[in-house]
């Protein structure tokens, strides 16, 4: 590329908020190694085929904590957010993965069962709100971000009286380019004086909840989970817990309306419900930024060597419409199996809290077919909006009927 091209701005415009923007198809079959411009202005490359991806995302090496002196800054805002030193923590390598292991036990597949019934709940209660208002609602704003708030409060421990400064401080913490340093430290510096009071008053009275797990492991790691760490890591599970499954819940519901059959096969035949939550998770054309990583020694991938101090991100979207990893890979399939999609990473630092994500989308989605079998979109697929400025992905509103 020569000096007088500029590298594209990154992420790129879609043609709508549900499809796919053009270049990924193009940049993964004529240049899988990207050159990117960040919102910051800084330079980054850009994976976008699936073999590429994966093999960085499963190298225990590097990290998405872009705190490096050369790391290029992700964002307009100088604390870089949730890749930068405002969503870090100090624990790193081996220590990292180890801690990473202490707070997986907290996601045990018995505390997430066991939370499935509260869930289908407050699900349907939330369905029972919506009944009562009409015959039409915004279902992002009546479902899809009051129920992962009420989840991640249970988890937590936390009064779901809160939900709204999650919101707000959630979303600071993932702007790209949405509020100001202003905006964003202030928002910061608040979600920092709530969490500590919170800690304080659990360790007054500890319960059965993951922020009184959490602060019986501070001291951990021969003294490197530190209250710092531990409070960062209790932030880090507030917004990663809410904001990308509530997210998803819109879009998944608006995936399945936008061809209908989709929702009607569903409403046919409930065994499908598994494959279609996995199906929707990889077709989403709406993830967001991707999932950055610092290179900290020379590595080659796709016959490039991508040499120390380099900043990559990894798009997991572009790598799940991928033909080379799955038949079909442009077309919705509700069957599709097995689906080894990477919407939650890979390798040592995958999602830690995707079962409780699946469990969630699985509920949610049942409880909508049986309680509004008749659901469809209330707008034409093409006028959903994006929420735009952010690290995620969403739609602004998924205007809904029945």
């Amino acid at each position: 590329m020569s000096d007088t091209q500029q590298a594209p701005h990154y992420p790129f415009p879609a043609p709508s908020a549900l499809d796919a923007p053009a270049e990924w198809a193009e940049l993964r079959s004529g240049c899988p190694v990207a050159p990117i411009t960040l919102a910051s202005g800084d330079q980054a490359l850009l994976l976008t085929r699936y073999d590429d991806v994966k093999q960085l995302l499963s190298d225990p090496r590097f990290t998405h904590h872009l705190v490096a002196e050369d790391a290029a800054n992700i964002t307009t805002n100088e604390s870089g957010g949730v890749f930068g030193s405002g969503g870090g923590t100090n624990v790193k390598g081996d220590s990292h993965r180890e801690w990473r292991k202490l707070i997986g036990k907290a996601f045990t597949a018995k505390r997430v069962s066991a939370m499935q019934p509260g869930i289908e709940a407050e699900a349907g209660r939330l369905v029972d709100e919506m009944l009562k208002q009409g015959s039409s609602a915004d279902l992002t704003g009546a479902l899809g971000f009051p129920l992962p708030v009420w989840v991640i409060c249970e988890l937590l421990g936390v009064p779901e009286s809160d939900r709204d400064k999650f919101a707000y401080w959630s979303d600071t913490l993932l702007s790209l380019t949405k509020y100001t340093q202003e905006e964003v430290d202030a928002a910061q510096a608040e979600f920092a004086a709530y969490m500590s009071a919170h800690v304080a008053a659990k360790r007054e009275e500890p319960g059965d909840d993951l922020i009184s797990e959490l602060i019986s492991l501070v001291g951990a790691l021969d003294g490197r989970v530190t209250e710092e760490v531990m409070l960062m890591t209790a932030k880090g599970l507030l917004v990663a817990g809410h904001e990308t499954t509530a997210n998803m819940i819109g879009k998944m519901v608006a995936m399945l309306l936008a061809d209908r059959t989709r929702w009607e096969r569903l409403v046919a035949d409930r065994t499908l419900i598994r494959t279609a939550v996995e199906e929707c998770l990889r077709y989403d054309a709406n993830f967001g930024f991707g999932i950055p990583r610092y290179i900290s020694e020379d590595v080659k991938v796709a016959d490039t060597t991508l040499p120390k101090g380099t900043t990559v991100v990894c798009s997991l979207s572009a790598a799940n419409r991928d033909e080379s990893a799955f038949e079909g890979a442009a077309g919705m399939d509700l069957t599709r199996s097995p689906n080894p999609h990477l919407i939650f990473g890979a390798g040592p630092y995958a999602c830690l809290g995707q079962s409780l994500a699946r469990t969630e989308l699985q509920t949610v989605l049942k409880v909508l077919l049986d309680r509004l079998p008749t659901l469809e979109l209330a707008v034409p697929a093409d006028e959903l909006k994006r929420r735009e400025g952010l690290i995620v992905g969403g739609l602004q509103q998924v205007p809904v009927r029945w």
